[in-house]
């Protein structure tokens, strides 16, 4: 971390609870662009506390500073150095990872040098998610059954990674079983304002990230930046290194209205992605405001940053406000540190109500949420959203796929809910083609919301209330965060 009177002319002291803090106030300097700042985009905002804390060491941080502060509500070639506070990995990228680390110190070893040379610069957590298989299902036991299976399966694996977890520093492994890493990010990794001691002085910055995983975006749901990134980069960032990126584009997109009652974030999300997808965000980020989030709740919200990939965006970020608290506090964040989060925020201009001013942003965008309706993912692509009011047309007449229109065969009487309209049978076997045979519920899209998991609860106890089963071959599994 930079030290010096050049950093510290940029600090200022922050009293909370009777604890003095400091901080780096992007509003002061020697670039006299009050105004300028006061009108970014908070996604740009973070980038640009970024630049002031890490100004040593970088030849070009008062110029990057002046691209950033001047970039508001146009666009800028400029390319700026950013340092990111950690680093999120699943299994399957994080592995090569650490392997590729512990291939280095081995060099390292057979030229004479310290291993110890090689080590995180930056904080890492890997959570062990995605090679947890479902082998048993559909009993009370399937859960512990599957984790005791993958704990003897992939036991090479796990002890080299916990071989890492006491090898290298700043990093941090999450063991099988937990829940899907971007559900464990949001509920208990992220801290949105992080506090550290520095110089005997407590300093408080944002909480950002890159993960090896493109749903990082998820995250973003909770006013933390970050974003999916490959293997290489990834491990530059552990390494201590920063990345070089293009100031980006901010597309605003203004929420107002509330849901109606029975429509979903999946509903609400499918709309966006339409929306976004339409207008053309790649490379861009997308920061939501307006007085729909008011009555957004963050489950609600990260659904939508989750979905970031699919509309194209790099990020879609909602900034902090009450929602943002009410979120930590429920799950199990400490008072003083959401007081924390709440007064910095509200310190740095990173912070969201009513009477916030309007951001200027390079493109804007609006929708009324009260009038989202029902929807359907499209068959091949979720932009191809289809109403339900509209589900028997499309299905019945034809659904466009990748701009083709595809004809389908016509709707006929099932007696099965499992069976399709063709009815094939496959030589020696009780499958018909078509048969549904794998029922899961597993994206993280899904399963970091509780209003969504509890319709399809609903759903289910109705379908069992009316006397519908599920046939013996069908492999049903539900993945999410697990809290005993």
């Amino acid at each position: 971390m930079p030290t010096g009177s050049e950093v510290n002319k940029c600090k200022a002291a922050l009293n909370i609870n009777g604890k003095n803090y400091h901080y780096f106030a992007i509003n002061t300097g020697d670039i006299n662009t009050k105004n300028s700042i006061f009108r970014l985009p908070i996604s740009i905002k973070i980038l640009l506390e970024n630049l002031f804390r890490h100004q040593n060491g970088n030849p070009n941080a008062i110029a990057e500073i002046s691209a950033l502060v001047n970039s508001a509500g146009k666009s800028s070639r400029t390319e700026i150095t950013y340092y990111p506070v950690r680093v999120l990995m699943q299994d399957f990228t994080g592995v090569p990872a650490i392997v590729d680390l512990a291939s280095m110190r081995y060099e390292l070893v057979k030229q004479g040098f310290d291993p110890q040379d090689i080590n995180l610069k930056t904080r890492v957590d890997l959570v062990i998610d995605h090679s947890v298989n479902v082998d048993k299902y559909s009993t009370p036991a399937a859960f512990k059954q599957n984790v005791n299976i993958e704990m003897e399966r992939n036991k090479e694996r796990y002890r080299f990674l916990k071989w890492g977890q006491t090898a290298f520093t700043n990093f941090r492994l999450v063991p099988p079983g937990t829940g899907i890493c971007h559900q464990v990010n949001l509920e208990y990794l992220a801290n949105v304002v992080n506090s550290e001691t520095i110089d005997d002085q407590c300093l408080l910055y944002p909480d950002t990230l890159v993960g090896t995983d493109s749903h990082t975006t998820m995250i973003n749901g909770l006013g933390v930046l970050g974003w999916g990134v490959g293997g290489i980069e990834a491990e530059a960032v552990m390494l201590g290194q920063p990345i070089s990126m293009q100031i980006p584009d901010v597309v605003g997109f203004e929420l107002i209205g509330k849901l109606l009652e029975g429509i979903t974030a999946t509903d609400l999300v499918l709309h966006v992605v339409q929306l976004l997808r339409k207008h053309g965000v790649v490379g861009k980020f997308v920061e939501f405001y307006g007085s729909g989030l008011t009555h957004l709740p963050l489950a609600d919200r990260a659904t939508i940053a989750n979905m970031a990939p699919e509309y194209g965006a790099t990020c879609g970020f909602f900034p902090v406000d009450q929602q943002t608290l009410a979120y930590l506090r429920l799950s199990g964040r400490s008072q003083a540190s959401i007081d924390l989060v709440e007064e910095y925020c509200k310190a740095q201009g990173m912070w969201r109500d009513e009477t916030s001013v309007v951001p200027d942003f390079s493109e804007n965008l609006r929708l009324d949420i009260s009038t989202v309706e029902a929807s359907l993912a499209g068959p091949s692509r979720p932009q191809d959203r289809v109403s339900v009011p509209q589900l028997k047309y499309a299905t019945e007449n034809f659904i466009n796929l990748s701009g083709k229109t595809v004809t389908l065969p016509p709707v006929s009487n099932c007696s099965e809910p499992s069976r399709t309209v063709i009815d094939q049978p496959l030589p020696e076997s009780p499958l018909k083609h078509g048969d549904i045979v794998i029922a899961a519920i597993t994206s993280c899209t899904n399963t970091s919301n509780p209003s969504v998991m509890l319709a399809a609860g609903l759903l289910a106890r109705n379908a069992i209330n009316k006397g519908l089963t599920t046939p013996p071959w069908v492999k049903a599994s539900l993945a999410l965060m697990v809290q005993e």
